[in-house]
């Protein structure tokens, strides 16, 4: 695998390191001691898998709080997503800063997503299906969210949002959710 720290510290792309022959290719994507050597979680609690019908959906801005917090590699295996992160560590230097990255079945990176971090995409093609390794076992007493559209991130999103769920369309803004608490 190929490892590469995004603006925010702790959060990586990872590209697989293919070896090709005539059959097709072969690749590591997840292993135990590259995580650890890259001094990142090298949990899987759970699997999940999220399938979008239409191009516009919306999924997110998710998180959740210790002692249930949680990370994320995030993969798009048909398809293409806008995956974002956003800092929610208010000790960190890039706290409410985000960044972005197009998943796609063509490329097939992930996106590792650390403790503390909001996490949210958006579907840019029908059929999108993502598959998430998640790190901690879903809690919904420790779950937050903050609208995707917040100006406080100021995320410009590639295409409008046309299908989002009630849920992910009424959390709060930052100013008013009382930041990570």
């Amino acid at each position: 695998m190929i490892f590469t720290e995004t603006p925010l510290k702790g959060a990586f792309f990872i590209d697989l390191e293919r070896r090709e022959d005539p059959r097709g290719f072969f690749a590591r994507s997840f292993c135990q001691h590259e995580f650890e050597d890259h001094g990142l979680k090298p949990v899987i609690a759970q699997a999940n898998t999220s399938f979008n019908y239409k191009a516009g959906t919306m999924r997110g801005m998710h998180m959740q709080l210790p002692p249930a917090a949680e990370t994320k590699l995030v993969r798009c295996i048909h398809g293409s997503i806008y995956d974002v992160i956003v800092d929610m560590r208010p000790d960190s230097p890039t706290y409410l800063q985000h960044f972005g990255i197009e998943l796609n079945d063509a490329n097939r990176t992930a996106l590792y997503v650390p403790e503390m971090f909001a996490h949210g995409y958006l579907a840019l093609t029908d059929g999108a299906e993502v598959l998430y390794m998640v790190g901690e076992f879903y809690t919904p007493g420790a779950e937050r969210g903050y609208r995707y559209n917040d100006p406080a991130f100021n995320i410009k999103w590639p295409v409008e949002v046309t299908v989002i769920s009630d849920k992910d369309a009424n959390w709060p803004l930052i100013e008013t959710a009382g930041r990570t608490n």
